[in-house]
């Protein structure tokens, strides 16, 4: 078997996400230089930096963390757009594992009750055929020992593309809409709401006022990436 997998890997080699050279056999995704070029987000307290000071204001958000920083150009961009539109949903799996890691060795996360993804629009996630946060939400939850919740936050409405939309009008115009489909589901829960990226938090808002209206319900934020 190791000598055919040997055989299969020197004709098929996987290639790095990101500068698409070669892995070895040990590597998975990004090759180990990538891996240590990642733009990584330096927030050890996660209920005091510029994530959930966002927030303020806005909802009550218990604590709050990204992975990695987004920038327009760089490595970050290329693992989401592979993730997002290229169907290369072992991205997530790698992300999930390697952040959920790091979460539960804080000590600071083990009071999860369920992680919710942001959903998509029924009619995206058709074409689409998947959400990118799926496989990244379940490893997550492998991690911190907890319940990966999709299908009970729903998406009722989209907005038009706000690509390249400015920062507040993104933010005040937002037309997107959520809801949950059973309100009593969070009572007394600590939800962990998870997103690919972050931008003005307008869409992560809207998703916590509908957890919120669950009875004592608390809720944390975490996504792949931030942009500053």
């Amino acid at each position: 078997m190791t000598l055919f997998n040997d055989l299969f890997y020197l004709f098929f080699p996987n290639i790095c996400v990101t500068c698409e050279s070669s892995l070895v056999q040990s590597e998975k995704i990004i090759c180990t230089h990538c891996r240590h070029d990642l733009p990584m987000v330096p927030y050890p307290d996660f209920k005091n930096n510029k994530i959930i000071a966002s927030f303020s204001g806005r909802i009550p958000i218990n604590m709050a963390t990204s992975f990695l920083f987004y920038r327009k150009r760089g490595k970050t961009k290329r693992l989401i757009h592979a993730l997002k539109y290229k169907g290369n949903q072992k991205i997530g799996s790698f992300f999930g594992n390697w952040f959920g890691f790091q979460l539960k060795q804080s000590g600071q996360f083990n009071n999860i009750d369920y992680i919710v993804p942001v959903p998509l629009h029924p009619k995206k996630l058709k074409k689409r055929g998947y959400n990118q946060l799926t496989t990244f939400g379940i490893a997550l939850a492998k991690q911190l020992h907890t319940t990966y919740k999709p299908a009970v936050l729903i998406r009722t409405s989209s907005a038009t593309t706000q690509t390249f939309k400015q920062r507040f009008e993104r933010f005040s115009k937002l037309e997107t809409k959520f809801s949950i489909t059973d309100v009593e589901i969070f009572n007394n829960k600590h939800v962990l709401l998870i997103d690919d990226v972050i931008t003005t938090g307008a869409t992560l808002e809207a998703c916590c006022k509908e957890i919120l209206k669950s009875e004592n319900s608390t809720i944390s934020i975490a996504t792949i990436t931030y942009t500053e």
